[in-house]
């Protein structure tokens, strides 16, 4: 008797490690949950819930800022800003350029991946900044015709342990 619920609860965590596995994709996309992308429309609504129907919250009305996308469903994608601010926005409004948020007032960009080279600009908090390639603690990142390297962690829209070429 013990034995078989000894099995059953094997069973029940095999299953719960399953719906954990699957929850890590998006069940429309099948894309990593979460993931960031960025407002392709200058305006979006922020809803409720994933429908016309439901209330408007808020409106994004910044073009090209970094988002995050924590589910799926239907046409539909839940987003959160840099604050945790969001709701349902539907897929058309986003796209799959990534940009990142500077963290860090005058934030320094470098000429290569390395605190020592040579300075090449500097941006002010808030920038919405262009995403380029990603090592383990540094991303190229490019806005208003300037570009440079910049430390991941001063940076919101990567995630820490993301790498790009």
């Amino acid at each position: 008797m013990a034995l078989r619920h000894l099995a059953a609860a094997a069973v029940s965590l095999a299953m719960a490690g399953a719906v954990c596995a699957a929850e890590s994709r998006g069940p429309v996309t099948n894309l990593p949950l979460p993931r960031y992308v960025s407002m392709k429309a200058a305006k979006g609504n922020v809803r409720r819930g994933p429908s016309l129907t439901h209330k408007i919250d808020w409106v994004f009305k910044r073009r090209g800022m970094p988002l995050e996308i924590t589910a799926e469903y239907g046409h539909w994608r839940r987003v959160q800003d840099r604050e945790g601010a969001g709701g349902w926005v539907h897929y058309a409004l986003l796209s799959g350029v990534r940009t990142v948020l500077i963290e860090e007032d005058m934030l320094t960009v470098h000429s290569r991946p390395d605190s020592r080279a040579p300075v090449t600009a500097a941006f002010e908090l808030g920038v919405v900044a262009r995403l380029g390639e990603c090592e383990t603690s540094w991303c190229e990142i490019s806005a208003g015709g300037y570009s440079g390297w910049a430390p991941k962690k001063k940076l919101w829209g990567v995630a820490p342990d993301e790498l790009r070429e």
